[in-house]
């Protein structure tokens, strides 16, 4: 009577090792797919830049094929004065601009939390600069910063505030201004929208703690506000500056780059060199240079903002 039972237990081991490996082949059926379409489309396009801008790659002269010419295309990067020039524009406008949408957003975040009626007609109000396309609203404030026609010229001459016409967007210093301005206009909403949801995460109660131990509104601000949003700061800080240090379409409708290539960003720069030009190689190494830029600034961000807490 008691061989069944012998004989089932010495197979029962055999079946949990049946289902686990069932469970594994089930997950790699689960896993394939997306990891396939990750080598596929991200992991491939970085390898192949990577390969290219390590070879001479002309499409206008095919003739020469591509030879391999290791860290040339990297050491012509870091004489050529228009990447530099493109490098520092691109770190600037990213500098200024995520500064002021951070402190915009914030100020839009903290309103849209408050309380009131059309509560929520004001947080869609935020939300349409960031929902407008950026070439939609490049082109919308090129005719506003128009020098013959424009809304800003019109408008400081019927008050008197100049004497002749302001070149918005045909000065160096007042292009860059120009651009800045549409930026934290259109990028301003995003940061608030982040920051909101990061303000209705803080429970009112630890206000109404603060509040009985005799914590001013700017107090709680700076000691619980702030601190409580460190890394939602963190979230928005390195999505704005990643999106910011690849801006191409802003520059693109509002300047083309000018005057004189000082409203360029490297990114412009990137795609005039290799779809312009035609040197493949080259672009893929001022690629490959913006990536690191891109990676570096990320992990100073990490480093120094990240709470695990």
């Amino acid at each position: 009577m008691s061989t069944p039972t012998v004989s089932a237990n010495l197979h029962a081991p055999g079946r949990k090792k049946s289902r686990r490996l069932s469970d594994k082949a089930l997950a790699m059926a689960l896993i394939a797919p997306p990891l396939l379409f990750l080598l596929a489309f991200t992991l491939y396009p970085i390898a192949r830049v990577f390969w290219m801008s390590l070879h001479q790659i002309s499409v206008t002269q095919p003739w020469l094929g591509t030879p391999f010419i290791g860290l040339d295309n990297y050491a012509e990067a870091l004489k050529d004065s228009r990447f530099w020039q493109s490098t520092w524009f691109t770190l600037a406008f990213s500098l200024i601009t995520v500064v002021f949408e951070i402190v915009f957003g914030l100020l839009l975040a903290m309103v849209a939390n408050k309380t009131f009626r059309f509560r929520g007609f004001v947080r869609a109000a935020i939300l349409f600069p960031w929902a407008l396309p950026a070439v939609t609203n490049a082109l919308t404030w090129r005719w506003m910063f128009n020098a013959d026609y424009g809304l800003f010229n019109g408008m400081l001459l019927q008050f008197g505030w100049i004497d002749q016409k302001i070149q918005w967007l045909g000065s160096t210093g007042f292009a860059f201004t120009a651009i800045c301005i549409v930026a934290i206009w259109k990028t301003s909403s995003f940061m608030a929208i982040i920051l909101l949801g990061g303000l209705q995460s803080i429970s009112s109660d630890i206000y109404e703690a603060s509040h009985i131990d005799g914590a001013s509104r700017v107090q709680a601000f700076f000691l619980i506000t702030l601190p409580l949003l460190k890394n939602v700061f963190l979230v928005a800080l390195v999505l704005r500056t990643m999106h910011s240090l690849q801006a191409f379409d802003l520059m693109y409708a509002l300047t083309q780059g000018g005057p004189g290539n000082s409203t360029e960003s490297l990114p412009m720069y990137i795609h005039t060199k290799a779809f312009v030009d035609m040197e493949w190689g080259y672009g893929s190494a001022l690629g490959v240079l913006l990536f690191v830029l891109i990676f570096a600034i990320s992990m100073i961000y990490l480093k120094f903002l990240y709470d695990p807490d």
